[in-house]
């Protein structure tokens, strides 16, 4: 499936989450399960056990540490998947095995491609400010790339491109929430035209743990991800991605203080594997 802002009408099962709140459940790495405005989403399913090992590429994996929040065949069903990266921490062997096939998987090319070759037939390949629109009815989302930077050169030509993620969902035309979704990113300088573009971000999923490779940063630490929100300014934040695997070295307590010296003005929310948050939308609370 070609990316692009082309209307796709999506099935009709019924959803029960209220219409203006945003119902969160941190599965564990990367991945977590989003419910809004009638749609329900997964963001880079990885659902290995502590002690599978994750392929990263160029002939690396590593062991996980930590359990999944919840086990694959546990999930509701999907209107779509979001993929930063095709990654074995994002997207892992149980995925490929036990996803439908027919699932809309938004990601970027290389991703797209790896996909298709795992026999998915409706991955969304998106460059970066290409946008893919979802509709039920009177309901909405459209998906946009984001700019990411997964390492510096020249490691950064030897792994694969990775993109951030926005979606906007709206209800009878009227934007209900707007969420950034970092992916794999390091703090680079086209963050800022993130929030040129699309200002007043209601919730960020940020990507942290301060992955290195052969010493190398590969996603935002403690200080790049509080620098991050410094441009970003979403209303609220949600930390992923920092305790699965032991190349994650920035732990979130490094955040967590991080976050406290530097007086962010967005509202940080700290939610643990399986957990389930609720959100509302500064918008929202505004009406």
């Amino acid at each position: 499936m070609a990316g692009g802002d082309d209307g796709v009408q999506a099935g009709s099962v019924p959803r029960s989450t209220p219409d203006d709140d945003v119902e969160l459940t941190f599965v564990g790495t990367a991945t977590v399960l989003l419910r809004h405005g009638g749609f329900t989403l997964l963001t880079d399913p990885n659902f290995l056990h502590a002690g599978e090992r994750a392929y990263l590429g160029l002939g690396l994996s590593s062991k996980r540490l930590t359990n999944a929040g919840m086990e694959i065949d546990e999930l509701p069903p999907l209107d779509f998947v979001v993929l930063s990266h095709h990654h074995g921490d994002h997207f892992d062997r149980v995925a490929v095995e036990r996803l439908d096939k027919d699932l809309p998987i938004v990601t970027e090319p290389h991703g797209a491609r790896k996909l298709r070759q795992q026999g998915f037939r409706n991955p969304v390949a998106l460059e970066t400010w290409q946008s893919h629109r979802i509709v039920r009815g009177g309901n909405e989302v459209t998906i946009t790339a984001m700019p990411g930077k997964h390492a510096p050169q020249p490691l950064g030509a030897l792994l694969p491109p990775v993109m951030g993620s926005l979606l906007e969902f709206r209800r009878q035309g009227e934007l209900s929430l707007r969420l950034y979704v970092s992916g794999d990113t390091l703090l680079h300088d086209r963050l800022a035209e993130i929030p040129r573009r699309h200002p007043d971000i209601d919730v960020c999923l940020l990507h942290l743990g301060g992955t290195r490779v052969a010493g190398i940063l590969l996603t935002m630490d403690a200080v790049q991800g509080v620098r991050a929100l410094q441009i970003l300014q979403p209303a609220v934040a949600v930390p992923i991605h920092f305790n699965d695997y032991p190349v994650f070295k920035s732990s979130l307590d490094d955040f967590r203080h991080a976050a406290e010296q530097a007086q962010l003005d967005a509202e940080i929310r700290y939610v643990s594997h399986g957990e389930t948050i609720t959100v509302t939308p500064r918008r929202a609370a505004r009406r």
